[in-house]
């Protein structure tokens, strides 16, 4: 653990314990579970979703909800300030920082609000995805706040622990809450929707094929990202069972394979492939790719976990070097055969988040980030069983807001993910995977008509099982009295998954973050290490926002 790291758990060790008893997210829908963790057919048994809605009549918080709403679509929110602080609403947006050379970012633009009148539909695939925050973090600790393109909200929410509780004998529960926003005084309040799998011990999860596709081009020397890769992938190495299956392919101007199909008892001949590898020349991603799907398809098993795991810079400056063109040579390994991309970033300088990213996306995988060997440890050990074994694949969620009570809403990050609402039960469209044990949060804005009560919406999961690919879909309602009184009477990890988001919509310059400030999310941090003092990551996130705040506003 560095030196970083362990100041956070000396501030952990002396943290206060605060909180009181707090109202936690009510489960409003789930659906049914396997017998055996790993075996998920059964999921077909559920219940058609017309028959699963649930409706909670005992009071979470009883919040009275305001008199008068705000009129006008798009505007921007005004920050609250902390007590006895003003903070001035900025007129225009803060300029924004200059991009940092040679990395490469995607703007996806800003959900805005939408009127109920006009769409009271929203959807969108899940995102498990993490990156973002990895990369965000970097560049906070390298004391330089992030490109606003860097920011994606939902990918920093994701982040955190949500504590959803695990769904009994089902494999998926919904959950919902909400409270009125602290960062905002126009009467917004913050709706969660949380979505959570079942999880999967680690003795338990399927047999695995595994392919490592490593990137041993020249610009993998910089900063010793390849020493980086080889020590991250040891730590997954050494949790290998002798069930499990391991090949490594190398690329750098070309591709070859370095290890063919190998048993996880035998690591020493794994560990001597992997680290018998050094940088070279350019980068051929897409015939590593091409070579790592070819090699993976040899050893598939219909009853294993089946995965390529990338691990490169992302950047492609050999043949193909975007993700459309890289995937379209490769797509129908994931489609024939259920083979998934696991895509690891590492560096910075010349990073190329949008390949990662996109190739995760569209090869039904998930795309991490690591910057140094913690992240690592949560990626291949701590989340070992998350990241190899996907239970939902083409995962979506719809929620359906009642116009009778919500005026105007906005989706707070997922701009990349977007569904049509008409596809939401459109089987052939891409949308999101979930691995076991995985929770998926979403965030909405909402403003409610005045004297609401009753249904705020319903919130509809869709997916399909990997191995029938039988389709199902469960539902459920989130109401008026399932909203806590205060932002403070709500659930401790409510606070963090709002606040964390604030903290996002500030570093990619949201239009709905006037007013607000980096220095009052950091006082909201350092409240919820307080809150959640055993969370490690909860303390790293108040630093973060401290070092953000000094090189910010």
């Amino acid at each position: 653990m560095n030196t970083q790291r362990l100041l956070i758990s000396t501030a952990l060790l002396a943290a206060t314990v605060l909180a009181a008893c707090a109202p936690q997210a009510t489960q409003i829908g789930s659906a049914p579970q396997p017998t055996q963790a790993y075996v998920i057919e059964a999921l077909a048994t559920a219940a058609p979703a017309a028959t699963q809605a649930a409706s909670y009549e005992q009071p979470i918080g009883g919040a009275p909800l305001p008199t008068a709403a705000p009129s006008g679509q798009g505007f921007p929110l005004a920050g609250a300030p902390l007590p006895g602080q003003e903070v001035p609403i900025s007129p225009v947006l803060p300029t924004p920082l200059p991009k940092t050379a040679d990395n490469y970012f995607q703007n996806y633009g800003v959900n805005p609000f939408i009127e109920t009148s006009q769409d009271h539909f929203s959807t969108f695939a899940l995102d498990v995805d993490t990156a973002s925050y990895s990369v965000a973090r970097k560049y906070v600790q390298d004391g330089i706040l992030p490109p606003a393109e860097a920011v994606r909200v939902e990918e920093f929410v994701n982040y955190f622990q949500q504590d959803y509780a695990l769904p009994a004998n089902t494999a998926f529960g919904l959950y919902a809450d909400g409270a009125p926003s602290p960062f905002h005084t126009d009467g917004t309040y913050i709706l969660r929707v949380g979505v959570q799998g079942y999880d999967v011990a680690e003795w338990q999860r399927k047999p695995a094929r595994l392919t490592f596709v490593i990137d041993t081009s020249g610009s993998m020397d910089q900063g010793g990202r390849l020493e980086l890769v080889k020590q991250s992938l040891q730590m997954l190495v050494e949790r290998l069972r002798p069930d499990d299956t391991v090949a490594v392919v190398a690329y750098s101007d070309n591709a070859w394979v370095a290890l063919n199909p190998t048993s996880g008892a035998d690591k020493n001949s794994i560990l001597n492939a992997v680290y018998g590898l050094y940088p070279q020349a350019s980068t051929n991603a897409e015939a590593g790719l091409q070579l790592g799907y070819s090699l993976a398809q040899q050893m598939h098993d219909a009853n294993a976990t089946n995965r390529v795991i990338l691990l490169s810079d992302g950047v492609a400056n050999v043949g193909n070097t975007g993700p459309e063109a890289i995937l379209q040579s490769i797509g129908w390994y994931a489609k024939e055969y259920g083979i998934t991309l696991t895509s690891v970033g590492v560096g910075m300088g010349n990073f190329n988040d949008v390949l990662l990213e996109q190739l995760a996306n569209q090869g039904n995988g998930n795309y991490a980030y690591i910057d140094d060997l913690d992240e690592a440890r949560k990626l291949f050990v701590d989340d070992l069983t998350s990241t190899l074994q996907v239970i939902a694949l083409d995962a979506k969620i719809q929620v359906d807001f009642n116009p009778d009570t919500v005026a105007r809403y906005r989706l707070i990050g997922y701009e990349n993910r977007a569904v049509a609402d008409s596809d939401f039960r459109n089987d052939a469209v891409d949308a999101g995977e979930i691995g076991a044990g995985h929770t998926v949060t979403a965030l909405y804005a909402v403003h409610f008509k005045p004297n609401a009560s009753g249904r705020i919406a319903t919130v509809q999961l869709r997916w399909k099982d990997p191995q029938s690919y039988q389709v199902t879909e469960i539902n459920g309602n989130v109401n008026t009295w399932d909203i806590a009184a205060s932002f403070e009477q709500a659930s401790a990890r409510y606070q963090l998954a709002v606040t964390v988001a604030q903290y996002a919509e500030i570093l990619r310059r949201s239009p709905w973050a006037y007013g607000s400030s980096l220095a009052q999310v950091n006082a909201a941090a350092w409240r919820l290490v307080n809150l959640l003092p055993n969370d490690v990551n909860v303390a790293e996130f108040a630093q973060l926002t401290q070092r953000a705040a000094q090189l910010g506003w």
